[in-house]
């Protein structure tokens, strides 16, 4: 039996558990999230990481405040790649919501695990210095060898990877940043999916 750090936040304890196929269990991340005292855990059950919608965890997104603490039984659980997961933490560390992954041992609640917070802000910037940085490349390589790239993308990579940034860490939604920046609702998700599977 394994035996979980007692986890002492000022709000409360919401767990997130997720498992990719029909037929994998919860159990043990259920079990996991009770024995550190979570009162309520939302559940995303067959949702891959890769899907950019998961119920569970939007639910999860739209009822935590601040001084809560989001538990996950493993990081893997929580991020559907390593940019995203790289966001979501930035935005709770904005929205003063601390975050635990037991299998981990991650604690933002300790001086140890705030650092968490600065190494995802950090891998999250360099992440999408490398897609940008790759995009061009890619670009220029094609356009060396005389490939046709046909029309030119609506949007550009750094505004791409600003809007996910809003989308991601500030909490804004597609429509809103796609209003903001000029272009339809379509355009600017199909371009979020890109970076997503970057």
């Amino acid at each position: 039996m394994d035996v979980w750090p007692l986890i002492d936040v000022p709000g409360r304890k919401i767990g997130y558990a997720r498992v990719s196929t029909k037929d994998q269990k919860l159990r043990m991340q259920r079990d996991g999230l009770v024995a550190v005292g979570c009162e309520r855990i939302y559940e995303d059950h067959g949702v891959s990481g890769a899907t950019s919608s998961r119920p569970g965890l939007d639910e999860l997104m739209a009822d935590i405040r601040s001084d809560d603490a989001i538990v996950v039984f493993k990081l893997d659980r929580l991020g559907r790649s390593v940019l995203h997961l790289a966001d979501l933490l930035t935005r709770l560390r904005a929205e003063n919501i601390h975050f635990c992954s037991l299998s981990e041992g991650i604690n933002t609640t300790t001086p140890g695990g705030k650092l968490v917070y600065h190494i995802f802000a950090a891998m999250a910037e360099f992440q999408r210095e490398i897609i940008a940085e790759n995009t061009r490349a890619g670009l220029e390589a094609a356009r060396k060898r005389g490939k046709s790239l046909g029309r030119p993308p609506t949007l550009d990579i750094e505004i791409v990877l600003e809007a996910h940034r809003a989308v991601q860490q500030d909490g804004a939604s597609i429509a809103e940043t796609a209003r903001r920046l000029g272009v339809n609702r379509t355009t600017l998700g199909r371009a979020l999916e890109r970076i997503e599977a970057e």
